[in-house]
């Protein structure tokens, strides 16, 4: 057994540690790992071996994605499963990933699918006893408790199911490497072979990952670049809300989130995403109303901050949901534009509902929730903040405007604070403001 070292992004090996990677040149890459000496490593074999085409003879169908009936699901996946697709889902330990797969196979038995789900983290009775907990009742679901990769290979080869599940990729391994398995080489060749199966089949695989204490999926990047789709299962662990999004997607956008609600029965789609990130109607201090984009869908969202005096030398910036350097620069605004000084004070901000959103139409909200935290004031009930706001203190309009105005008025807001460069249809409702000092002057 020899000790080794290799790349997380590029995947490169090594026999000793370096602060820097030879291969890519990334810092801080490099992880221990182990290799059993003495075995044979079989290289793996060329996915396809066809002659080149033009391009403009090759047939397709348009209509060959395999819908799981789950709008919100499918909704990620960019409109259903294409054949042939190798999925990738990663997520914290206990989130729900195992209890999504197995609703998944659910639901496709309903549509007399058949389910390949491979197991090499549980044993068959525990597998069963979740699923008898979920309701997973469906004939066409088939088990297989391994982890041999090359048994899987050709279980999903004689059984050609319609949809195949592994649970998880670091758990399944070929013998015949000279690796143990979760290393570097053992998820590359083992995912490697699973590609080229599926591929040349037309089988759709979900492969389960684990993920590392920075978030992403463990073992090398190069994984993530095999498959066709990432998706990453989310939530707060204490949260009964959990958010499926796709990273990448080749058959898709990579904006489109899915909502589930976990229950006793398993998960759940969400019908009405409002309720999740909103608290309720009443205007507390501190707290204002927003809209972001995430994909096609316009959510309304709530912005809550908290100013108070530091008790201690520095002064705390924290922010949840929210990016940390976004707030640092919003403060400054605020500090430059309207001399309103928070220097010595502790600022929290939190976006409600567990949601994490990089939208600049959030600006405008956040600073409004800051001034009502700091003059200690509610804002203007049933009121919507929505807007970039530029480091000279200008309000600028944002994308996907009308979708967002459209949304707020069906929810029965009454004051919707915009741009007044937006160009959109003149509503009694909309007050539009040049910059933060309209605002402030506004709020007053």
């Amino acid at each position: 057994m020899a000790t080794i070292f290799f790349c997380t992004d590029c995947g490169f090996e090594t026999g000793k540690w370096s602060g820097k990677c030879p291969a890519c040149g990334a810092w801080g890459t490099l992880k221990e790992s182990t290799r059993v000496t003495g075995k044979n490593n079989k290289p793996s074999e060329i996915l396809l071996q066809n002659k080149p085409e033009r391009i403009i003879d090759l047939e397709y169908d348009e209509f060959s994605r395999l819908m799981t009936g789950i709008k919100e699901f499918d909704l990620v996946l960019g409109g259903g499963i294409v054949k042939g697709m190798l999925i990738l889902i990663g997520g914290e330990p206990g989130i729900g990933k195992s209890t999504l797969m197995l609703q998944l196979s659910e639901w496709m038995g309903k549509q007399n699918k058949k389910t390949l789900y491979c197991s090499g983290e549980e044993s068959a009775e525990q597998i069963r006893l979740r699923s008898k907990r979920l309701k997973v009742i469906s004939e066409n679901i088939y088990l297989l408790c391994t982890n041999n990769a090359e048994q899987i290979i050709e279980a999903i080869e004689e059984n050609k199911p319609d949809l195949a599940i592994v649970d998880s990729i670091q758990s399944v391994s070929i013998p015949s490497l000279d690796a143990l398995p979760g290393t570097v080489t053992q998820l590359r060749e083992t995912t490697s072979r699973l590609l080229r199966t599926v591929k040349n089949l037309g089988i759709p695989l979900f492969l389960v990952g684990h993920v590392t204490k920075e978030g992403l999926v463990a073992g090398p990047k190069i994984i993530e670049h095999m498959v066709d789709t990432v998706l990453y299962f989310e939530g707060e662990q204490r949260s009964q809300y959990k958010i499926l999004r796709a990273v990448k997607n080749r058959f898709g956008s990579t904006n489109e989130i899915g909502l589930f609600e976990m229950t006793h029965l398993g998960l759940i789609e969400v019908t009405n995403p409002n309720n999740i990130f909103l608290s309720h109607e009443q205007s507390d201090i501190g707290t204002a109303v927003s809209c972001i984009m995430e994909g096609s869908r316009s959510f309304i969202v709530e912005v809550q901050t908290l100013v108070n005096a530091s008790n201690y030398g520095t002064p705390q910036r924290v922010a949840v949901g929210l990016d940390q350097k976004k707030l640092a620069m919003l403060l400054a605004i605020l500090e430059k534009n309207l001399s309103l000084y928070l220097r010595n004070s502790d600022v929290f901000v939190n976006l409600t509902g567990g949601i994490r959103s990089t939208d600049t139409s959030l600006d405008l909200a956040i600073l409004a929730a800051l001034i009502s935290s700091l003059k200690d004031k509610p804002l203007t009930e049933k009121a919507v903040f929505i807007g970039e706001v530029g480091l000279n203190g200008e309000v600028r309009p944002v994308s996907q405007l009308d979708k967002h105005i459209s949304q707020t008025l069906k929810l029965g807001y009454e004051k919707i604070f915009i741009s007044s460069y937006a160009k959109v249809k003149a509503n009694p409702k909309l007050v539009k403001i040049k910059d933060i000092k309209a605002l402030y002057a506004a709020l007053k």
